[in-house]
């Protein structure tokens, strides 16, 4: 599956759009409590536990985009963005994208 955050795919033409799909995650408070916790892990402003966790939301986020576009029969997931938003004290990871078919080359 190709994903991208280009509106077209070079040197493939889109034939069909199969619609607009959508990849959640959401860190939990637990997540913020547990990172907070293990501070020794901070090095140079960075955590390296909460990376991790957002790494692991993105990762989320993007298997269910390809997910739900392999289920529309799509080839590629073009105009994606990618959102982060604090909800209730929790992390929303959001990645969306318009599923389409491309030509054959």
């Amino acid at each position: 599956m190709i994903v991208t955050t280009t509106p077209s795919v070079e040197g493939r033409r889109i034939t069909d759009y199969r619609g607009v799909v959508v990849g959640e995650a959401i860190l939990g408070a637990n997540v913020f409590r547990d990172v907070f916790a293990s501070i020794t892990d901070i090095i140079g402003g960075r955590s390296g536990a909460y990376e991790k966790s957002l790494g692991e939301a993105r990762e989320t986020a993007f298997r269910e985009l390809e997910e739900r576009a392999a289920a529309l029969v799509a080839d590629a997931v073009v105009g994606v963005d990618l959102d982060y938003e604090v909800v209730n004290n929790m992390l929303m990871v959001s990645v969306s994208g318009t599923a389409v078919s491309l030509s054959q080359g």
